[in-house]
C-alpha cells in the first residue's frame, strides 16, 4: 500500500498504540469492566482492534496471519460481549491468543523452517544443523508453553473472579513469558560456549 510521507509516521505510531492498547487488554478489560462495563468497553475495544487490523504492516507472512486473526477474534468477541450484554465473552481473549499462537508455532513444526529458526536466522542467517534442531527443540517448548499457558487462562475465565482474570493474563503470564525467554537465552549462550 502507497502511503503519503507525511501519513507514514501517523501509522506508525498507531502502529505502536494499538499494540501497547492490546498488550495492556487484561488491565483494560478489567478498568473497564469495573467502571464502565460493557455498553462503554465493548465498542472501545472494537475500535481498537479495528484499527490494529487496518494499520497492521510486517514482513513475516507469519506475522501478518497472526495479527489479522488476532485483531478479527478480538473484534468478533467484543461485538459478542456487545451485542449479548455479557462481559465474559472479553475474557476469552487470552485463551484465543494462546490458541493462535500455539497453532503458528505447531505448523511450523511440520512446514519448517520453523518461527523460532525464522527469527535467529534474522541475526545468524548461516545457522548450522545444530542450530536448526535446537530452534525446532525451543519452538516444541513454546507449543507446549501455549498449551500450559491457554489452559490457565481459560481456567481463569471460568472462574467468574475478574481480579484473578487480570493477575494472571495481565501479569503472572507475562512473568512467566519473560522467565521462559530469559531460561532459554541462557541456554543458548551456555550451549554457543560449549
Amino acid at each position: 500500500m502507497n502511503t503519503a510521507p507525511w501519513l507514514n509516521p501517523m501509522l506508525r505510531l498507531l502502529q505502536v498504540v494499538t499494540w501497547l492498547l492490546l498488550l495492556l487488554y487484561p488491565l483494560a478489560v478489567w478498568v473497564g469492566l469495573t467502571r464502565w462495563g460493557t455498553t462503554v468497553l465493548a465498542p472501545l475495544l472494537v475500535t481498537v482492534f479495528t484499527l490494529r487490523l487496518l494499520v497492521l504492516r510486517g514482513k513475516l507472512r507469519q506475522q501478518m496471519w497472526l495479527g489479522k486473526a488476532l485483531a478479527i477474534v478480538g473484534i468478533l468477541l467484543a461485538l459478542a460481549s456487545w451485542a449479548l450484554k455479557q462481559s465474559h465473552w472479553l475474557l476469552y481473549y487470552p485463551v484465543w491468543v494462546n490458541a493462535l499462537l500455539l497453532s503458528l508455532f505447531a505448523y511450523s513444526l511440520f512446514s519448517p523452517p520453523t518461527v523460532v529458526e525464522r527469527l535467529a536466522r534474522i541475526t545468524e542467517p548461516q545457522l548450522d544443523a545444530a542450530g536448526v534442531a535446537y530452534t525446532r527443540r525451543v519452538t516444541q517448548v513454546w507449543c507446549g508453553f501455549f498449551i500450559v499457558n491457554g489452559a490457565i487462562a481459560l481456567a481463569t475465565c471460568l472462574s467468574g473472579d475478574i481480579a484473578l482474570w487480570t493477575l494472571y493474563n495481565g501479569g503472572i503470564s507475562y512473568l512467566l513469558m519473560g522467565a521462559l525467554m530469559g531460561i532459554e537465552w541462557t541456554v543458548r549462550k551456555r550451549i554457543r560456549r560449549a
